[in-house]
């Protein structure tokens, strides 16, 4: 169960992963020691996954993102899981979700440049069995950087 704590700790950790027990303490007005047990137990209890870097992906060379709907031609377990292999070995799919609606998956995706993705839907997600068809989609312009979690 979070309490009102709990949930300022979770939101100020989602602006700043850096913050340190002492800087969250001065925030939260509870001692270094008991933010540090507060964190620790957040950690434990799985509402805290883990810490991240978020990188530029612009700086990095990748200047297209965009996003992929990939429809199934054929469904069933070994189909699917066939499919979530697939996804696993590229590392241009940052993110991937199982859809209700016309698509069966939406795949985020960074790519290099056009020939990049294209190479990507042609030669790796088009001649996988279970997939009849996908529908891309290039992000012009990002108006909202991935936010923190509602807490």
């Amino acid at each position: 169960m979070l309490d009102s704590i709990d949930t300022r700790l979770l939101a100020a950790l989602q602006q700043n992963a850096h913050l340190t027990a002492h800087e969250l303490s001065e925030r939260l007005n509870l001692s270094a020691s008991q933010i540090g047990r507060r964190r620790q137990r957040l950690e434990a209890e799985g509402f805290i996954e883990g810490y991240v870097a978020r990188l530029d992906a612009a700086r990095l060379g990748l200047s297209v993102q965009g996003f992929v709907q990939v429809h199934l031609s054929t469904h069933g377990p070994e189909h699917s899981a066939s499919f979530a292999r697939l996804l696993d070995t590229q590392a241009e799919i940052t993110s991937a979700w199982a859809m209700t609606g016309d698509a069966d998956y939406l795949l985020r995706v960074y790519c290099a440049d056009l020939s990049a993705l294209n190479s990507l839907i042609h030669d790796v997600l088009l001649p996988h069995p279970a997939v009849a068809r996908v529908h891309s989609q290039i992000v012009m312009d990002q108006l909202k950087r991935d936010g923190p979690l509602p807490t």
